[in-house]
């Protein structure tokens, strides 16, 4: 008797095969078996669906160059910013904004500097939210976030920082205030002032913390701990503020030879695993011009990793990772005109695609490994 139900399910087993393969079926009854194939299902938590849950219609965010810069740039914790970052900060994508204010010129192509005044920089915050809603974009969708990226956003006093968020949040359609930042800029007063929109707004920051390497960490010229990303998390949990991660796959080791190992990533999600994290952003270390990180890629000290390997580290990592967490994004953009290497970077839907086809052949989902801890 043993053996014909053995025979069954291996027959069984053929013929959701068969379907799934030929049909894209994602659910089978089959007499007492209730077989559930995930061909056709989501296999993380995206952002555009969180989102469309959340506000009842689809949310997009507006990219916003502040005019902050970082304290390991200005020399305050060091100079010339994290070996990959480049001279937008992460705000390549960031249309430039010119226009005369007190008789000055302000370009955020080139971003402002400690002697702009605060009056240019809330005018270009306003400037850049208004031409957004003038443009094509605010046509796709009616709520938006107000997002303001590049560099560390709130790296200033309590009082400018008030009057640069106050100076994009203008319009009824903007619904929500992201910051991205550093964990060793956060304090119990920034996180007051976020709070304080949070009764009109969603309120959420995003911490860097690339790896939990600190050998890594301080190659590439981070400037902050582990210690100061846990103490980050407590404050703003402390104040109900939701948090998104980024994290880093392909950076280069200590001696700059290698690059990081899945025993690393491993560790960076069993670190991010013992936080209260609501968000993720993975993306791999990409080369862009005018960096550290090309200066090391020219001179054959650093190289890439390929478009598989970082397709099967960023498929662990959702599969570790709680499944409560939302994942942001599976990939960076760097523009064209910037991006040295690696090629395949440039092709977002080979990321996406080659992932979602590992997820399947591998039958991997979020969560699948996460360890409770």
């Amino acid at each position: 008797m043993e053996g014909f139900f053995e025979l069954i399910e291996i027959l069984v087993g053929d013929f959701v095969n068969f379907l799934v393969r030929f049909c894209g079926i994602a659910t089978i009854s089959f007499f007492c078996y209730n077989i559930i194939i995930m061909e056709n299902i989501e296999r993380y938590k995206h952002l555009n669906k969180y989102l469309k849950e959340k506000f009842g219609e689809r949310t997009l965010k507006i990219c916003i160059d502040g005019g902050f810069t970082c304290p390991n740039r200005n020399g305050s914790k060091g100079i010339g910013g994290c070996i990959f970052c480049s001279e937008k900060g992460s705000g390549e994508h960031i249309k430039s904004v010119e226009f005369e204010t007190n008789n000055l010129i302000y370009d955020n192509k080139l971003g402002l500097t400690p002697c702009n005044s605060i009056t240019q920089s809330t005018s270009s915050i306003s400037e850049q939210v208004k031409r957004y809603f003038d443009s094509y974009k605010a046509q796709r969708a009616n709520k938006f976030i107000a997002y303001f990226q590049n560099f560390t956003n709130t790296y200033d006093t309590i009082e400018n920082l008030k009057l640069k968020y106050d100076s994009a949040l203008i319009d009824d359609r903007i619904v929500g205030l992201e910051v991205a930042t550093r964990p060793d800029c956060i304090t119990e007063d920034i996180a007051k002032l976020l709070k304080s929109y949070t009764s009109k707004y969603y309120v959420c920051v995003e911490l860097g913390l690339q790896t939990s390497n600190e050998k890594t960490g301080k190659f590439i010229n981070r400037c902050y701990t582990n210690d100061d990303f846990s103490k980050a998390v407590t404050i703003l949990n402390k104040y109900g503020i939701d948090i998104v991660t980024h994290i880093m796959i392909g950076l280069p080791t200590e001696d700059g030879k290698n690059i990081e190992t899945f025993s690393d990533i491993k560790n960076t999600v069993d670190f991010l695993n013992r936080h209260n994290i609501q968000g993720l952003k993975i993306h791999s270390c990409y080369i862009v011009k005018n960096t550290k990180l090309e200066k090391l890629y020219n001179d054959g000290k650093y190289a890439p990793i390929t478009l598989e390997q970082y397709i099967e580290q960023c498929a662990f990592v959702i599969a570790h990772i709680s499944p409560d967490i939302v994942i942001h994004r599976v990939s960076g953009d760097a523009p064209k005109d910037l991006l040295v290497a690696p090629s395949w970077n440039s092709h977002k839907k080979w990321i996406i695609n080659g992932l979602d086809k590992y997820f399947r052949e591998n039958d991997l989902w979020q969560g699948k490994y996460y360890k409770l801890y």
